[in-house]
């Protein structure tokens, strides 16, 4: 089996010793993504900006695997707080076409950086 890293300037880099994503060929594996501002380092100010922010970061992810969201067929959403899940969901059902990716959604103690959303996808070419 080939593993290609799958990295971008257009998503924050890695902040531990992993990979933002790997490309296995038909599959690919994105590491879980905050809403971090690939530029600045920063996370977005609330819940629902974080959520867009990680998506984004997902979607360019999947552009630097010649992807789109519409490869995704598997997602894992962490909330810091469960009581988030609807501000999320809407967010997260303006980005992905039907039909929507699988999906499990938990919340989590706590999430890296005080990160509010955490999303990881798996894509299928």
């Amino acid at each position: 089996m080939t593993k290609t890293v799958i990295s971008t300037t257009h998503a924050p880099a890695a902040v531990g010793p992993y990979s933002a994503g790997i490309d296995c060929g038909e599959t690919v594996y994105l590491s879980g993504q905050l809403g971090l501002d690939p530029a600045t380092g920063e996370l977005a100010e609330d819940v629902e900006a974080q959520a867009r922010q990680a998506l984004a970061n997902v979607g360019a992810l999947l552009e630097a695997a010649g992807l789109t969201y519409a490869n995704v067929v598997k997602t894992t959403v962490l909330l810091a707080d469960i009581n988030d899940f609807a501000a999320v969901n809407a967010v997260y059902a303006e980005v992905f076409p039907e039909p929507f990716p699988a999906r499990s959604c938990f919340a989590a103690a706590a999430l890296p950086k005080g990160g509010l959303v955490e999303i990881e996808a798996i894509a299928q070419r």
